[in-house]
C-alpha cells in the first residue's frame, strides 16, 4: 500500500471515530439490568483508635477517652460488625466507693468505617453496673476517633 493509500484509510477511521459511525446509534445508551452487585466485605486489618487517635489491633489496655481507661479485655468477634469484650474499667471519675482495681464491664465496639485498605470501629458501649450514673451514661454511645478518608 502506497502512502497515499494509508493517508487515507487512517482519515477515514480517524472520521468514522470521531462521528461515531459504527458505534451504537444516535441517542443510544448502554442498558444496565438487573440487581445492583453486592458490595463486598471489607479486607484487611480492623482497627480500634485510643484517645490519642493510635491504631490499636484487639488491645488487652487502653484509654477508651481522656478520662476512662479498659484493661485486661478479652475479645471476641474481632473484625466482624460488633466486637465484644469482657475486662475492667476504671477512670479519673472514681473517687469514693470505687475498687482498687477498677469494675467488671463488658465492651461493644460497632460500626466499623473503611478506610482505604482497612477499617476502623467508630462506636463503643461500655457497661458495669457499678459505674456512676452520669458515667455510665456517657459510656453508652461513645463516638471513638476515626482518621479521615
Amino acid at each position: 500500500m502506497n502512502r497515499i493509500a494509508a493517508a487515507a484509510v487512517l482519515a477515514a477511521v480517524t472520521a468514522a471515530l470521531v462521528t461515531g459511525v459504527g458505534a451504537c446509534g444516535p441517542g443510544e445508551q448502554p442498558r444496565v439490568t438487573g440487581p445492583a452487585p453486592a458490595t463486598a466485605p471489607e479486607a484487611g486489618p480492623v482497627y480500634v483508635s485510643d484517645a490519642l487517635g493510635h491504631p490499636l489491633t484487639r488491645p488487652r489496655d487502653f484509654m477508651i477517652d481522656e478520662f476512662t481507661s479498659l484493661e485486661d479485655l478479652r475479645w471476641t468477634g474481632w473484625g466482624s460488625e460488633k466486637a465484644m469484650a469482657t475486662g475492667v474499667v476504671r477512670g479519673t471519675w472514681c473517687e469514693e466507693g470505687c475498687a482498687p482495681d477498677g469494675h467488671p464491664a463488658t465492651v461493644e465496639l460497632a460500626g466499623l468505617e473503611a478506610r482505604e485498605n482497612v477499617s476502623y470501629y467508630s462506636r463503643a458501649r461500655v457497661h458495669s453496673p457499678r459505674l456512676p450514673p452520669e458515667r455510665a451514661a456517657e459510656l453508652r454511645n461513645l463516638r471513638l476517633i476515626v482518621p479521615e478518608p
